[in-house]
């Protein structure tokens, strides 16, 4: 009779641990799934700021066409990508695009000392800081979760229940980061 007791107690806590494991990795999943949706509304914002920004600029530089289409490109391509590898590539080309901008910019001093102008690479630029905090979270939730699926006994548990790793938020190593924003 005790055997059976000490099976039924050890059956019961190897349930226990194993709903414990389950459940770690399904609140893994979901904060790496909010870090995501974190990254994807400042993209998104991000996105929206452009197009006025390209519009305010092209107001005063109508014979740089090239880098406009660019930006228009690049920012359809990022808004289009779906894996965080394709939007980090996407991005990255983005984000060089609106360096050329803000050079282009450079070379006209009226363009600089106007309002409307220096209020959206404000808002750009403090839009940049806030997409890094984002990935640098989003990146952590993903360290942290690959990291309890590798260990075990949690990586017994991934295949049965088809948990999958998360994909890191990468930046190109030639992205400079937020582009020289001057006054």
């Amino acid at each position: 009779m005790t055997v059976l007791i000490i099976l039924l107690v050890l059956f019961v806590l190897l349930g226990g641990y194993l709903m414990f494991l389950y459940n770690k990795m399904v609140a893994n999943k979901n904060r790496m799934l909010d870090a995501w949706s974190g990254i994807d509304v400042f993209l998104k914002k991000r996105h929206d700021l452009i197009p006025n920004l390209v519009e305010t600029v092209k107001g005063y530089a109508t014979h740089e066409k090239t880098t406009f289409e660019q930006i228009t490109q690049y920012r359809s391509e990022a808004m289009q990508a779906k894996s965080p590898q394709d939007k980090a590539e996407s991005e990255s080309m983005l984000g060089k695009a609106l360096t050329n901008l803000f050079a282009v910019a450079e070379n006209y001093p009226e363009l600089k000392a106007n309002e409307n102008f220096q209020q959206l690479q404000k808002q750009l630029a403090d839009l940049e800081n806030e997409l890094e905090s984002s990935r640098r979270y989003y990146n952590g939730t993903v360290r942290e979760n690959n990291t309890f699926m590798e260990q075990f006994p949690a990586n017994m548990l991934v295949g049965m229940f088809s948990f999958q790793k998360g994909e890191f938020f990468n930046i190109s190593s030639d992205e400079k980061g937020v582009p020289k924003v001057s006054f």
